[in-house]
């Protein structure tokens, strides 16, 4: 793999980091640089100026709207933006848009790939439910036709966002009298339809992302079914390819890893910087060397989607050792902070008062804390090795 990048590649990088530099509003910028929480308001405005640019999409073929960029032209966007904007939502963009033009007819992808776009509907995603969560295959909720409209009926649990979500992409079950892989069906259900209710689920940061889901008697339209019946699974497990690559998350942590670093020549430990312990030292090298092997992996895996292969239990190792070095990371900046990490402030945002303790520290304590999902969403890591001993070693 050649490691250098081209001058053109270098001219497109630069050309990334201007366009940030100029157009990120500088409120959104202050927020993100402060660690405050997540806010649906930054990431739509800024998906719709990317948008306006023609960069809403980078890893959709062109001719759906995307940017028909390389994969070092993605990975370069990625290095530029982590840990400076806003996140793009990965539920709509990453996850069901490369289902629906794939799968999808004509009507769907012109229906719903431009709102994808412009962030004019949210997404989230019904896949997980009570007992169903990592044997995805057991699901439960049912959907049975009714002239021109299916029926559903069920419960979702651990659904991201689905309290701001305009959309849910969800798998159903269509059919219980054959293997359970095949009775499976992929729905698109507008979230305002009546008979869905959205409970909420405060995780230990203390934060609302996540959700229970109730479907009682839905109706929707036969035409929200993507693909063919009984094809549900099939999609699903291209879904999931995208979303544990996107797990990774190489880019964010190379961020969190500069910040460590930061705080840790800034706090002391026996009068010197902390960076100058020998103990602590060889913990920020072992995540470094573990993180630079997890980016070469990430790349090779980007060329492989350039030449036209779809994501499969490679997937599964990006999604492993991401989650554990994003764990790491978190685990080392609150280790760094010391007593400054045991004050817990979960929302600052309005408030007039200074952090308790510096200022590099504020939002830390909450990324450790939410941190823990990391190696549970996107299919537990347990799960995750079980399909590298099945399907790349042939245990």
């Amino acid at each position: 793999m050649d490691l250098n990048f081209r001058r053109e590649d270098r001219n497109f990088q630069n050309e990334v980091r201007r366009f940030v530099k100029e157009s990120l509003p500088a409120d959104i910028r202050d927020r993100i640089h402060r660690g405050t929480p997540y806010r649906k308001a930054d990431a739509v405005a800024w998906q719709r100026i990317l948008n306006a640019k023609g960069w809403g999409a980078p890893h959709w073929p062109k001719k759906f709207g995307g940017t028909g960029w390389t994969a070092t032209q993605r990975y370069l966007f990625d290095e530029e933006t982590a840990g400076e904007c806003p996140p793009q939502s990965p539920f709509g963009l990453s996850m069901v848009a490369p289902v629906i033009y794939t799968f999808g007819n004509d009507a769907q992808r012109a229906r719903y790939l431009p709102r994808i776009l412009n962030a004019d509907d949210w997404w989230c995603q019904g896949y997980s439910e009570p007992g169903s969560g990592s044997d995805l295959a057991s699901l439960k909720t049912r959907a049975v036709v009714d002239g021109d409209s299916y029926v559903v009926n069920g419960h979702k649990i651990w659904t991201t966002q689905a309290h701001e979500a305009d959309m849910i992409f969800c798998l159903v079950r269509t059919n219980t009298e054959v293997k359970a892989q095949l009775g499976i069906s992929f729905l698109l259900i507008d979230m305002k339809t009546p008979g869905i209710t959205v409970r909420p689920i405060i995780t230990l940061d203390e934060g609302h992302t996540i959700n229970e889901v109730f479907l009682d008697n839905v109706r929707v339209p036969r035409e929200n079914l993507v693909g063919e019946e009984g094809e549900g699974w099939t999609y699903a497990k291209f879904l999931l390819g995208f979303e544990r690559t996107g797990i990774a998350q190489v880019a964010h942590s190379k961020h969190r890893l500069a910040k460590l670093k930061q705080i840790a020549k800034a706090e002391l430990c026996h009068g010197r910087p902390l960076i100058q312990d020998n103990d602590f030292r060889a913990k920020i090298a072992e995540v470094e060397i573990e993180l630079t092997a997890l980016e070469y992996t990430n790349l090779r895996i980007l060329a492989d989607s350039e030449r036209g292969k779809t994501p499969g239990p490679e997937a599964s190792m990006l999604k492993i050792r991401g989650s554990e070095i994003g764990q790491k990371l978190t685990e080392l900046a609150v280790e760094a902070l010391g007593n400054y990490a045991t004050p817990y402030d979960p929302v600052r945002e309005g408030q007039n008062e200074p952090p308790i303790g510096p200022a590099y520290g504020e939002g830390l304590m909450r990324s450790f804390l939410y941190g823990r999902a990391y190696t549970i969403y996107g299919g537990s890591n347990e799960i995750q090795r079980n399909i590298i001993a099945k399907m790349v070693l042939g245990l």
